[in-house]
């Protein structure tokens, strides 16, 4: 059933899917979890050095590491998916989406709980890394490239190096492109505004000085 679910919910992100054939052959993402979901369910099991060597083959087939032992809820979906890594303890909600390049990484070598916490509903832009044992909230939205280093609230919108939030509470009716970096965060980001700010009060300032009155009588000098 969670199989089919993934599958069907290819076609409510992706308008270039076209059949259910184009996307179980074609979809490296999709292959990918498929393939995890038999790896989890070995894991379970307690096998996990077989779980592994499955895992390890889907990687070399489809560029995407996802560790059997992660935690996926239902409608995950991975587009274009080359270099995806998800880790051993990362947890994952429903209705979450990533896209190329992105990592779930760790940031200790205990045995615990070091990968992120996904709830439901979050989008991940390409080439974002979430690092350690942080929680990102329900339809959290992190922008491509963006590392992020600390739990965010839910609905709201991180980008940047570290993450930084430049939409709270972001709705529906905010815009938002296919690589989750909303359209309507520029104004929103606080290093953007200070720097509108000095511009703007710089202009008010030249027009000051132009509209200063110019003394026409000549200095005279001393003697």
């Amino acid at each position: 059933m969670r199989i089919f679910e993934d599958v069907k919910s290819v076609f409510d992100r992706d308008p270039a899917a076209r059949n259910v054939f184009e996307i179980l052959t074609c979809y490296s993402g999709v292959q990918a979890v498929i393939i995890y979901r038999l790896t989890h369910l070995l894991w379970g099991y307690k096998l996990f050095w077989l779980a592994r060597f499955i895992s390890t083959f889907a990687r070399w087939f489809t560029g995407i590491e996802i560790h059997p032992g992660a935690v996926i809820g239902r409608r995950f979906f991975i587009d274009h998916g080359m270099g995806v890594v998800i880790g051993e303890t990362a947890e994952i909600g429903d209705d979450c989406m990533m896209y190329h390049g992105v990592t779930l990484g760790g940031t200790s070598w205990d045995k615990e709980k070091r990968h992120p916490t996904l709830k439901d509903g979050v989008v991940i832009g390409a080439g974002a890394k979430i690092l350690g044992p942080i929680t990102l909230g329900l339809n959290v939205r992190v922008g491509s490239n963006s590392v992020v280093v600390r739990s965010v609230d839910d609905n709201d919108t991180v980008v940047g190096i570290p993450g930084r939030v430049v939409v709270k509470k972001a709705s529906e009716s905010d815009t938002f492109d296919s690589y989750a970096a909303s359209s309507s965060g520029r104004s929103n980001d606080p290093t953007i505004q200070a720097v509108d700010s000095i511009i703007e009060r710089l202009a008010e300032i030249d027009k000051k000085i132009a509209n200063l009155p110019v003394d026409s009588k000549p200095i005279k000098e001393d003697s």
